[in-house]
Parts: C-alpha cells; structure tokens; sequence
C-alpha cells in the first residue's frame, strides 16, 4: 500500500524532522532558570545582627538558616514581580521614585513622566527597599489570587473554640483603688495603715495621706495583665498571693516603685469564654493561618521555576 502523494512533499519531511529537532532540543537542553542568590556575607551577618538586636542573643544555626531562606524568598518574588513589570503600573513606585530624584535634586525641569522615566532608565527601582517591599506585596496579592485559602466555615470556628478553650478562658478582673508611698516614704506606711483602720477612712479619704501616682489612684476591671502594666508583675504576683477579697484592704505590696496599700472594690472571677465572644479572634486567626499556608504552598511552586542558590 502506497502512500498518499502529499505525505511523500520533501517539503513535508523537512517541517516533521524540523518540529521532531525543535521539541528534542527544549528536552535536551531547557531554557535556564532565573538565578536567585547566595546571600552576600553583608547580608548574612545584617540578618545576624537583626536577630541579636531583637532576641540579645545570636540566632541558632537553624535560626539563621530559616532567615536565609525567608530572604532568598523575597528576592525571588521581587524578581518574579519585575520580570512582570508590575513595578510600571504601581503608584506607590511611581511615587516613591518621583522622591527619590527630588532626594537627589536631579530632573527638577522635567515633568513628572519624564522624572519618572529617568528614575526608571536609572534603574533606581532595583535597589530602593521601599519599593522592594511594596512589589514583594503585590506579588503575594497576585499568588493569593490565584490560589485563594480555604473559606472559614462555621465548623472551622467551632473545632477551633474546643481546641483552644484553656487558651481563650477569660482572666479575673479586678475594681480597686490603692495608696501609694514612695520609698522615701515607706517609714510611714505603719502609722497610715492604723489611722486608716481606726478612724474607718474610705481610698478616697485616704488618698491624701499618700505620694503622688501618675497612673493614678482607681482602676476598673483590670486583668492582671493591665495591672502589670501600670505597677510592674511583681505588685500582681504579691496582689494575687494575698488572696484579696472584695470590701478588704490588702497590703502593704510591693512594686517596683515603692509600696500600695489597695483597697479592693469588687472581683470578676475567671471564667471560660463564649463562642460569641472569641468568634472574631477565631475567625481571624483562622484565616491568617490559612492564609499564610496558601501563601507558602504557592511560593513552593513558584521556586520550581527558579534556581535558588543557597552557596
């Protein structure tokens, strides 16, 4: 059985064997991967130096590795970003560049398009950290958008609230009002005390015997930790190991500043939360999680398409 006439045109052959060449070719020898990294050892030891800032302590090999790897990232997305040109349709680049010549006096008899392009052929993008940050924050946008998190449903909040009922118990609360006596002053708690419990004085009344406070005198339902903030944790733990009661005095305590003669109006004990009450701190959190796992997934993908070079 003969072919038939058209499959037998050289001209034919030559398409077939040039399609067969062109598709051996891009299997055997693929377009290289954009190239993102190593870190510069002056990037290195800033993340190093960041990390003792915030933590007085120098980060744990695995620390710093995560950081490398979380900076290599954000290079990868900006470069992905420029590779896009999404950084000529952004205001806040066009905005920010504009300052950036005004910064280095250069332009000033131009228009604003034309500044804008000459901050552009001077590729002053490519290093401004700003504008860094913002093309890294539109990229995200971009990944989110295409692989958006998991809705939070109704069962998702409820699953949560069980989980995390110890976490979310809302604390004690406490209404008092407190005297206060500077150390200079401390020789004088003793005889105030037994003025106080002898002539029945009210916080009120015997405010004036006390040193001045500036956070002041009366505080209303106050968690412990709204009480720290004002006197320190050492006058919550003494607080607390005295066991107050509402309609007593408690004290002297101790505080950073000196020491508080508290009189204690009333206790909101602790209690477990309601679920209406945690729902938008559940539904929240919820989503940021997701979020953030959606993100990490698509920025995994999106190192496929890249060579990252750790070294």
């Amino acid at each position: 059985m003969s072919l038939p006439t058209w499959l037998r045109q050289p001209w034919l052959h030559f398409v077939v064997i040039g399609l067969v060449l062109f598709f051996l070719q891009s299997w055997a020898f693929p377009e290289p991967k954009p190239v993102v990294g190593p870190l510069s050892e002056a990037r290195i030891d800033n993340l190093h130096q960041q990390w003792l800032a915030v933590a007085g302590q120098p980060p744990s090999e695995e620390q710093l590795q995560s950081m490398i790897t979380q900076e290599l990232d954000r290079d990868m997305l900006f470069q992905r970003a420029l590779s896009l040109e999404l950084h000529l349709y952004d205001q806040v680049v066009y905005q920010r560049l504009l300052r950036n010549l005004d910064f280095l006096g250069m332009g000033q008899d131009l228009s604003d398009q034309e500044r804008y392009q000459q901050a552009l052929d001077m590729r002053l993008h490519l290093g401004d950290e700003v504008i860094k940050r913002r093309m890294i924050q539109v990229m995200e946008q971009l990944l989110l958008a295409a692989r958006p998190p998991a809705e939070v449903i109704e069962a998702d909040i409820a699953a949560e609230f069980a989980a995390r009922q110890d976490e979310l118990r809302r604390p004690p609360r406490y209404s008092i009002e407190q005297l206060y006596f500077s150390r200079e002053r401390e020789d004088e708690v003793v005889d105030v005390v037994e003025r106080i419990q002898r002539e029945n004085l009210s916080a009120a009344e015997a405010r004036q015997l006390s040193s001045p406070f500036l956070p002041g005198y009366v505080f209303r339902a106050q968690t412990p930790d709204q009480l720290a903030r004002n006197f320190g944790a050492a006058f919550v733990m003494n607080f607390q190991e005295a066991a107050p009661q509402p309609g007593q005095w408690v004290g002297p305590l101790r505080s950073t500043y000196g020491l508080h003669y508290v009189w204690v109006e009333s206790i909101e004990p602790a209690r477990d939360a309601t679920l209406d009450e945690v729902r938008p701190q559940l539904e929240r959190d919820l989503y940021s999680r997701r979020r953030a796992e959606a993100l990490a997934a698509a920025i995994d993908d999106l190192r496929e398409q890249f060579e990252v070079r750790r070294s």
